[in-house]
């Protein structure tokens, strides 16, 4: 598949370039981002160039969609469409740290899930996060996600494993946010 570009109010979410390795790197030397994603720790460079190339390689061959969020040219998150497979994908993201709290990973991600239904024909998209990270919760919660529970030592970071909540969106869900069973803050 080719890479799609998708434009919202604000931001331009793109395919990765080299031209991101920098930023990327950048950004995940922020503790937070290898805490609550799959990114490795320590992130090096050669990581960010590594995941610029897997990126090419996952819309070439239609596994993943990935895409650099930026806000006025500048890098402000990443977010994808993960192991898509037999009408489902899974929903990830990551937002640079100067860039939290402005609305731009809901934004983003609030695209890339209408993006796979339309055009991708997804019937349903999932989510999770290590239990406790309120902020991906209520940018799950925001794009229509629902709670699904909690899976008890579900996530490997390094030596240790945390539990992990659990929530997905349906093609035919309305996206108005619900209520979730667990305080998100």
């Amino acid at each position: 598949m080719e890479p799609v570009t998708l434009h919202t109010d604000r931001l331009v979410l793109r395919a990765t370039t080299t031209d991101d390795i920098d930023a990327i790197f950048a950004a995940c030397q922020d503790p937070a981002i290898p805490r609550f994603t799959s990114v490795p720790s320590p992130y090096s460079r050669e990581d960010a160039e590594g995941f610029v190339r897997l990126v090419a390689d996952w819309w070439a061959d239609g596994s993943q969609t990935v895409w650099a969020v930026t806000s006025q040219g500048v890098l402000a998150g990443v977010v994808g469409l993960h192991h898509i497979d037999q009408g489902s994908a899974e929903l990830g993201y990551w937002t640079v740290a100067e860039h939290r709290g402005q609305g731009f990973t809901t934004e983003a991600a609030r695209a890339a899930v209408e993006w796979g239904f339309a055009a991708l024909g997804l019937a349903r998209i999932s989510w999770r996060a290590v239990a406790g990270n309120i902020a991906s919760a209520r940018i799950a919660r925001a794009v229509g996600v629902r709670y699904e529970g909690t899976m008890r030592q579900a996530f490997m970071h390094g030596e240790y494993r945390d539990d992990g909540w659990v929530g997905g969106v349906l093609a035919s869900d309305d996206r108005t946010p619900v209520e979730w069973p667990v305080p998100l803050g």
